[in-house]
């Protein structure tokens, strides 16, 4: 990781990766000249409730998604880091790391409307740049409502309404999941049952994903 570059982060569960995530990051790296883009899986994000898959085989997925494209990476800062995960104590690090590198923390529609909820939102903002990715049912003019407008930037993402729990639910009912998420994700997931009904992977009490 340089010094004095554009660096983007993307966050997120990843319970499963799939092209949707690829396609923002692709698409933020493009329009806002970033030099890369890095993906941290969540640890034990606070907001999330239900059973999780363990945060190693989400990286390892992770790191199978994003293993051809030159400019993506993978870091373990935060399945590696104790604890709740909030985004504030990843941005810290980061900034900490690189302090002058511009940051731009990407996430989607969904995510960033629930920005209010999380864990010092005045810091995290300070911190990076949001890069909020546009998602069919989710209307991010709310943001002006709570004077949060001029601190997302809006990233006109094609309408790929894949989400990882619609891709979850595929795997748990035997429906196809393929041109959803990477074919070596896809592999990974059947290879090691972490998603079928009863299947191992999954681990109760985790609570997930990248917050705030």
């Amino acid at each position: 990781m340089g010094t004095g570059c554009r660096i983007g982060v993307m966050g997120g569960t990843f319970d499963p990766i799939h092209l949707g995530h690829l396609v923002a990051a692709d698409q933020a790296q493009a329009e806002l000249g970033l030099d890369e883009v890095i993906f941290i899986p969540a640890g034990s994000p606070w907001q999330k409730e239900q059973g999780v898959t363990p945060a190693e085989h989400r990286y390892l997925m992770t790191v199978l998604a994003t293993a051809t494209h030159p400019s993506f990476s993978v870091s373990r800062l935060e399945i590696d880091r104790k604890g709740p995960t909030y985004t504030v104590d990843t941005l810290r690090a980061l900034r900490d790391a690189v302090p002058s590198a511009d940051l731009y923390f990407i996430t989607g529609a969904d995510a960033i409307l629930n920005i209010l909820t999380w864990k010092t939102t005045e810091e995290c903002l300070a911190l990076a740049d949001f890069v909020a990715a546009t998602r069919p049912g989710y209307d991010l003019r709310v943001l002006d409502d709570h004077g949060l407008r001029d601190h997302v930037i809006i990233l006109d993402v094609p309408a790929l309404a894949i989400s990882s729990s619609d891709v979850r639910k595929r795997f748990a009912s035997g429906r196809p999941v393929r041109y959803l998420i990477p074919s070596a994700v896809e592999g990974y997931a059947r290879k090691h049952r972490l998603y079928s009904a009863g299947g191992a992977g999954l681990a109760v009490g985790c609570h997930l994903p990248l917050d705030g």
